[in-house]
């Protein structure tokens, strides 16, 4: 292995190496410093003998003169193993726990590598989350990515959480089932919230956790979510376990990805982000998914705070474009104290209809959700209506429609950070509620599922 001592440049995290010979992208890089202390790197650009390097941590004590580069002729890789299940690791994959360091089964690139197409299989089944705005309304499935919009200050962190410590596959038995949790470039105090929930829930048994703090270097937060993802890959594909990998905060990703961008002086895209963020996000977001032939799933559920709450900002817009719906926190609902703040109206799960029905979750899910989503918007109108005319004004169903409304957000939208339901119960729970609406407002069920299961509850009566 040649080291130069070429050091043309520093400009922030960035050291320019010039002279170099046979160097490949993402290759990893040793710096030695003029101290003798070491680091590592990775190359982000090679070209004409000239290499661009990314370091691992800051560049304070490196000169043009004295520090040597080491090219290591390998991209970076982790050592997976099965015993990662209830442990705790850094942005780089190093324990954080106090813990062993992890004997590796297995090394694998952590870029993955691009599944083909044809060998990709359909998401199906369904994963409970024992969340009614999600299992009822917005189903998550087996293979699916599905992002969660959120904005600042909202509970996304709690949320997140109680998804991965409630989260089950509901359908088959015997399966293995693991959560794969990644935070990016968050505080001391949300890495100590998280750590805490996990251990006195008994949930990081079957979870593997890899923590990026804020302080840490911005290149560590490129690394974070592709760690989790080979270990869920690992697990899936190799281990037949279903791996539910969430990822927290990808807005924080995507800066790091504008910080390093600007450190390249590269030609900005939209509101400053890099013009190729839509084809770093897609290596991400596209490594969820279900193979033909393997018996693991990848589902991934990623969550963005949208700056300003702006829902066309172009880390929602382009997340929007590349996973399968969308599941959005309202800050009018969070203003409400109701928990969790998921505002249903602009939420959309484009696979649910593959989760859900007879055998999967019950044949009476689809019409139950389509109705409940058309009472609580209509409620949503009337309330505007009634803003101006006074509710005087209104007529009786119209009054029964915004009744509906608060009853829906104070009774199906509102559960407790430690309620977990069953889909049988929020399905009930749908069926109680629509026994507020006269039958012939009842045009989204079938008259045969009224009687079999909103009976009971005097639906239509």
């Amino acid at each position: 292995m040649k080291e130069y001592q070429t050091v043309t440049q520093i400009a922030g995290p960035l050291v320019f190496v010039s002279g170099v010979d046979g160097v490949g992208y993402n290759e990893l890089v040793e710096v030695t410093l003029p101290s003798g202390e070491r680091k590592k790197g990775q190359v982000l650009e090679t070209s004409k003998g000239l290499a661009i390097i990314q370091l691992f941590g800051p560049t304070a004590g490196l000169n043009t003169t004295e520090t040597r580069v080491r090219f290591l002729g390998e991209t970076m890789q982790l050592g997976v193993s099965t015993e990662m299940l209830g442990r705790v690791f850094n942005g780089l994959g190093e324990p954080r726990d106090k813990g062993p360091k992890i004997i590796p089964e297995k090394r694998l690139d952590i870029n993955g590598s691009a599944i083909n197409p044809y060998a990709r299989d359909t998401p199906r089944d369904f994963i409970q989350t024992g969340i009614s705005t999600i299992d009822g309304l917005n189903t998550l499935v087996r293979g699916q990515k599905l992002p969660i919009f959120s904005g600042s200050g909202l509970p996304h962190n709690q949320l997140a959480v109680q998804i991965a410590r409630q989260a089950k596959v509901a359908s088959e038995k015997g399966e293995t089932f693991a959560v794969v949790f990644a935070a990016v470039g968050i505080t001391h105090e949300e890495a100590g919230f998280f750590m805490r929930d996990f251990e006195r829930t008994g949930a990081l048994e079957r979870a593997v956790l890899f923590l990026n703090l804020a302080d840490d270097p911005s290149v560590e937060r490129i690394i974070t979510p592709r760690l989790a993802l080979t270990t869920a890959e690992y697990l899936a594909y190799e281990k037949d376990m279903h791996v539910l990998v969430i990822i927290t905060d990808m807005t924080n990703y995507c800066e790091a990805l504008r910080e390093i961008a600007a450190a390249r002086e590269e030609v900005p895209g939209r509101r400053g982000y890099p013009g190729y963020m839509y084809t770093d996000l897609s290596t991400i977001y596209e490594r969820a998914g279900r193979i033909k032939g393997k018996k693991g799933t990848v589902t991934q559920l990623s969550i963005l705070t949208m700056p300003g709450d702006d829902i066309t900002h172009p880390i929602a817009d382009l997340t929007g474009y590349i996973t399968e719906g969308q599941i959005v926190l309202g800050r009018d609902l969070h203003r409400k104290n109701i928990y969790p703040p998921v505002d249903v109206l602009p939420c959309l799960s484009r696979l649910m209809n593959l989760g859900i029905g007879k055998d999967r979750t019950r044949e009476d899910h689809r019409g139950v959700a389509d109705q409940l989503y058309a009472g609580y918007a209509t409620g949503r109108d009337l309330r505007s209506l009634s803003a101006v005319v006074g509710e005087e004004a209104l007529s009786d169903i119209d009054r029964k429609y915004l009744k509906f409304a608060d009853e829906f957000e104070k009774r199906f939208i509102l559960q407790g950070p430690h309620d977990d339901r069953t889909i049988q119960q929020t399905l009930d729970l749908g069926w109680e509620l629509m026994a507020m609406l006269p039958k012939s407002e009842l045009k989204r069920v079938k008259k045969e599922f009224i009687e079999k299961y909103g009976k009971k509850y005097r639906v239509g009566q």
